[in-house]
């Protein structure tokens, strides 16, 4: 978010008209932005392609090209103004053609004014610009314009003026002149950029504060028409990004951030007029400091000392800078607020960072589990039962144990609140948020999940792979680290002075080199070497883990069908095609010489019987038809000549399926056999695919190939050993059975995803 964030403003409007309150940073300034490419400070004019070759050719006789050559070269050419852009109001104020009082305070309440001589009023121009002057406006200007009718109240705002973005949520008095809170939404027409999406979200943000949290004090008198929490951002460019994701960018910030804050300020101002009164004290401060000469930097350093809302602005303002959480309080009134640490990624596209080798998809499925709030921006890994949860370390002040234990929690909550606490001292790195739910007698999704997401969301914890209870993990580095190594190094030996642990580049180069190896690569081996140091190396770990300078390197599976195998099961496939064969033309002279057989018999049994059968009426054919069984015992011969030639019909017809399937399974030619394949997905696998497997097992142990012919469909290169094993429900020790058996049909490989 250090990106495009510039500023805070608090609004404020009353009877005497719109005024800014307060202001962080004091004086915010834009990035620059450039009409056309600037030349480079050298002289070698690198938009102009014929003068940048020939540089060295070119004629410095004269006295202006000497002077041009032997500039310093982080002076720039005078000509170059021309080529950065300037914001419109920067050239002509257009604040100057609206009359202005400018000693109006921020506060609406009448403050005394000073005559001020036509002689001293120059020489106060300089201080109080310093006062009413921001991003080349005028304060009351821009105030006017962050004021809305009050028909646009209680709903979304959204401001782009140039090159400068205004987000925020206005709200104001009723129509009898008092603060409270609204009993129904206010629908309003949508306006301005957007989709059925975020036309949707802003009817969600038309919505107040619970009127059951406190009941209002007595309405008093109020001067205080309107307030509005604004943050400025310097607009992004839309074709740096994705079509939409500056429309998501937007609506990340307003609900993350001004919404959340607007509404505390609104619930304090109908509760005790909390927003005036701070009105109140910041302008009677500015009206005096304006009064006697005093430097705009003396008063916001008063203002902060004196103002609830100053210094939590302030906070807000360089926790949002440092993509940190920001904890600030408002009329003693704690809150946590932070934005995505990842929301920037929105506004560029994926080939302007460094692709991180950990490839975290933010897919509709993790999005789902992970819940709205943590979707958007956050790149967070799967939440899975095989992940673990690694507790971050807190603010003394912000303990959840003792926050959980304190006297503030009601009887009620009492039950609840020690489950808290006994899943925070079960939570460990070597154990997984499924065996945390078998430990607690928990349900992994209605109960361990919501706590996880709690946790994580207000950066308590984080979650990671489990790391093996003797260190026998295998790690690796990222490609870059967060900090500079001399001050992580610092902190490292700071937090582990023992001789026996090597300094932090040395631990790293150690870790690096050995998860390249194919033997003894784990952190055990590598670095830890005793048994008696585990306890203390289990804490490295934790701290290298917390700083994100350890990844896990995970065993992937994928299953090849060697040359080999694909020729035996194409050989068999010929061998049977062969025994088909000869078996359908076998079964066919049988048929024919049984047809003849039986039909020599009957055609004499016929005649003799002298019963001609299909000039028998229905009745005569039933009487017949119980004759029949005596009948049959005469023909013994012909009835067994009967059964034989239906089981070789049979014969035949099992025959023509086998070779139908066969010729089903889309064996390709010969040639295919020359080279290996890849099983891309066991799970879905052709039906050759399928006889490849099959093929695999043949020789071995029983309870072996029935294990591979489970658990294979997870040899997809995608999941993860830990995945594997928890799916499958089996041993590691089981899954190395496995992979050695089949070891010549199976690639395996490490990846940190």
């Amino acid at each position: 978010m250090a990106e495009t964030f510039l500023s805070l403003l608090l609004v404020n409007s009353s009877a005497k008209g719109p005024n800014l309150v307060f202001r962080w940073p004091p004086v915010p300034e834009s990035s620059s932005r450039l009409i056309r490419p600037r030349p480079h400070t050298d002289g070698l004019e690198l938009d102009n392609p014929w003068r940048a070759a020939h540089h060295n050719d070119i004629s410095t006789g004269t006295t202006e090209a000497s002077e041009a050559m032997n500039e310093p070269h982080g002076d720039l050419p005078q000509d170059t103004v021309d080529y950065e852009w300037r914001r419109p109001s920067s050239i002509r104020d257009r604040s100057k053609s609206f009359s202005r009082n400018t000693q109006l305070p921020s506060s609406g309440r009448s403050s005394p004014s000073k005559d001020v001589s036509f002689d001293d009023e120059y020489e106060e121009d300089a201080i109080t610009d310093e006062y009413h002057g921001i991003f080349d406006y005028s304060t009351q200007f821009l105030a006017g314009m962050l004021c809305p009718q009050r028909s646009l109240c209680h709903q979304k705002f959204e401001l782009v003026i140039d090159d400068l973005a205004f987000i925020g949520h206005p709200v104001c008095v009723e129509d009898d002149g008092s603060w409270r809170f609204k009993t129904e939404k206010s629908k309003s027409s949508s306006r301005g950029r957007g989709s059925r999406n975020r036309d949707a979200d802003d009817n969600k943000s038309e919505r107040s504060v619970n009127m059951e949290l406190r009941p209002p004090s007595q309405n008093r008198s109020s001067w205080l028409h309107m307030f509005h929490f604004v943050l400025v951002l310097d607009f992004p460019d839309p074709s740096s990004s994705a079509s939409g994701n500056v429309a998501k960018y937007f609506d990340v910030i307003y609900e993350q951030i001004a919404f959340t804050v607007t509404a505390v300020l609104f619930q304090e101002q109908v509760l005790s007029n909390f927003v005036e009164a701070e009105c109140d004290v910041l302008g009677s401060l500015e009206a005096e400091y304006i009064a006697t000469g005093v430097p705009f930097s003396e008063y916001m350093s008063h203002a902060l000392r004196v103002s609830s809302i100053a210094p939590a602005m302030k906070l807000l303002f360089e926790a949002i800078k440092s993509s940190t959480m920001a904890y600030i309080t408002l009329n003693d009134l704690p809150l946590e607020l932070q934005l995505p640490p990842y929301l920037d990624h929105l506004l560029h596209s994926e080939e302007e960072y460094e692709l991180d080798f950990v490839d975290r998809q933010e897919d509709e499925d993790e999005a789902r589990v992970w819940g709205r709030d943590l979707s958007l921006g956050w790149r967070l890994p799967g939440l899975a039962p095989w992940k673990s949860l690694l507790l971050l370390d807190a603010d003394e002040a912000l303990d959840p144990y003792m926050n959980l234990r304190g006297p503030h929690v009601r009887p009620d909550e009492r039950d609840h609140a020690n489950r808290l606490i006994k899943f925070l001292e079960t939570a460990s790195v070597t154990l997984s948020l499924a065996d945390m739910a078998s430990l607690l007698d928990w349900d992994l999704e209605a109960e361990v999940y919501p706590a996880v997401r709690w946790l994580v969301h207000h950066r308590r914890a984080k979650l990671v792979d489990v790391v093996h209870d003797g260190l026998k993990t295998i790690f690796t580095l990222p490609p870059r680290f967060d900090a500079p190594l001399s001050q992580l190094s610092a902190e490292f030996k700071e937090e582990f002075p023992q001789p026996i642990i090597p300094p932090l580049p040395s631990l790293l180069a150690t870790i690096s080199a050995a998860s390249s190896k194919q033997t003894d690569n784990h952190f055990f081996a590598a670095v830890v070497g005793s048994k008696g140091y585990i306890p203390l190396y289990h804490g490295v770990v934790l701290w290298m883990l917390k700083r994100d300078l350890l990844y896990t390197l995970h065993l992937h599976i994928r299953i090849v069908a060697t040359p080999e195998l694909k020729a035996r099961v194409r050989q068999a496939h010929e061998r049977k095609l062969e025994r088909l064969g000869s078996q359908q033309l076998r079964g066919r002279r049988r048929s024919s010489r049984k047809i003849l057989e039986r039909e020599s018999p009957a055609d004499k049994k016929s005649g003799a019987s002298g019963i001609a059968w299909l000039s028998l009426s229905p009745r005569s054919a039933r009487r017949y038809s119980r004759r029949i069984p005596s009948v049959e015992s005469e023909l013994g011969d012909g009835s067994v000549a009967s059964r034989s030639y239906a089981d070789d019909e049979d014969e035949d017809e099992n025959a023509v399926t086998e070779e139908s399937d066969e010729e089903n399974v889309g064996w390709g030619t010969a040639e295919d056999t020359l080279s290996p394949s890849m099983i891309s997905d066991p799970g879905t696998a052709s039906p050759l695919e399928r006889k490849w497997l099959a093929a695999m097992s043949e020789g071995k142990d029983e309870h072996i190939a029935r294990r591979f012919e489970i658990i294979n469909l997870y040899f997809d290169g995608k999941r993860t050993d830990d995945e594997i094993l928890y799916r499958a429900e089996i041993s590691r020790k089981q899954l190395r059975e496995v992979l050695h058996h089949y070891d010549e049909y199976l690639q395996t490989f490490l990846h940190p995803a």
